[in-house]
């Protein structure tokens, strides 16, 4: 009963702000990661060789969770409905709507279907491994999740047997100890990417 209600309401927000945004096409979303920038005065149609279009917005970074990749005030874009029509590739930065707030964050891109993943301990913290590899930040240092984090992923490793399935992501901060992102939420289905963000 109580999810029922949950997703009702979820459609019910979500029709409220497709709505909103329709009507108000100069107003960028508003969030602790980004907030809406009078960089220019209307939204700009780009279309891709494809024909695919997608409305591009001038936003400012707010937050810290990119420091070090991205710094707070930084003058970003985001492509509305870009993966509409691409695929999201691995280190692309999104703009993802966490359902624990009513406002988008912007994460990177960690693993995309298909991947391997696997907890690997190291010391008191666990690395995530992707295809293999230590995923590092853009400072090529390894992330190191907390016991915390570990419990979160672990779920996802143990269910999908070590591979990401169809339509799910890992996306995380640059912070190599986790922010809010999938140390805290786990892996994020495709439906909730808002946008691609170019910097």
């Amino acid at each position: 009963m109580k999810l029922w209600v949950f997703l009702i309401g979820l459609i019910v927000f979500l029709t409220a702000l497709i709505i909103y945004f329709s009507n108000n096409k100069n107003i960028s979303p508003l969030s602790r990661e980004i907030v809406a920038d009078n960089l220019t005065p209307a939204l700009i149609n780009k279309s891709d060789v494809n024909n695919c279009v997608s409305e591009e917005r001038p936003v400012i970074l707010r937050g810290n969770s990119l420091s070090g990749f991205l710094e707070p005030g930084a003058e970003l874009k985001i492509l509305v409905d870009y993966y509409k029509c691409h695929e999201l590739g691995r280190e692309d930065v999104i703009a993802y709507n966490y359902a624990g707030d009513n406002v988008p964050i912007v994460k990177i891109v960690k693993a995309i279907k298909g991947d391997t993943f696997h907890l690997k301990q190291s010391g008191n913290c666990w690395n995530i491994l992707i295809n293999g590899e230590i995923t590092k930040n853009s400072q090529n240092l390894p992330y190191c999740i907390s016991e915390n984090g570990y419990k979160m992923l672990s779920l996802y490793e143990n269910d999908y047997k070590n591979i990401i399935p169809k339509d799910a992501y890992l996306i995380l901060g640059n912070l190599t100890g986790g922010s809010l992102d999938s140390t805290q939420f786990g892996l994020i289905g495709k439906t909730d990417i808002l946008s691609k963000v170019e910097y």
